[in-house]
């Protein structure tokens, strides 16, 4: 098999897996995959920054860990409040509005901005290892984390 052959094998068969993986997980999944990668590169960048510093410890390593297990505390709290909500949609709205389509928005938008509050992180950490990180970049996922955060529709604090 030559070269050109053998990239359009695994381009194919890494459209079907994604394929497969969007249709059992749907967006909801893939936000919540990119959250899961991004505290996984967080936690790795963190530990070099520190490191590289001079300044890693075991306990601050731990409450890295312990903070993240907050993020996905929150995440699952959101996942059954989406549930909750699905449960008296279905059971009280149901008979009026007929069917009444599953969606995770809860969950959706908790993944999404600890994905850019993770993404931020990481910005912070690459900066710490000496790599140039551009305003508009460290501006940009900020902005994008603060948006999330507001929302539509609900009432500022």
């Amino acid at each position: 098999m030559n070269a050109p052959d053998k990239a359009r094998e695994i381009k194919a068969s890494l459209t079907l897996v994604i394929s497969f993986l969007t249709a059992l997980w749907g967006w909801l999944g893939w936000a919540v995959a990119v959250f899961i990668a991004a505290m996984a590169v967080d936690y790795i960048t963190g530990t070099w920054a520190a490191r590289a510093r001079g300044e890693w410890s075991s306990a601050a390593a731990r409450q890295g860990l312990w903070h993240k297990l907050g993020e996905i505390t929150a995440l699952l709290v959101a996942a059954l409040c989406d549930i909750a909500i699905s449960v008296v949609l279905h059971s009280t709205a149901a008979p009026i509005l007929g069917a009444v389509p599953e969606r995770h928005y809860l969950t959706l938008i908790v993944a999404i901005w600890y994905s850019f509050t993770e993404l931020g992180s990481i910005v912070e950490n690459a900066g710490l290892l000496g790599a140039p990180i551009p305003q508009w970049l460290k501006k940009g996922i900020a902005l994008l984390r603060d948006k999330t955060d507001r929302g539509h529709g609900f009432p500022e604090e």
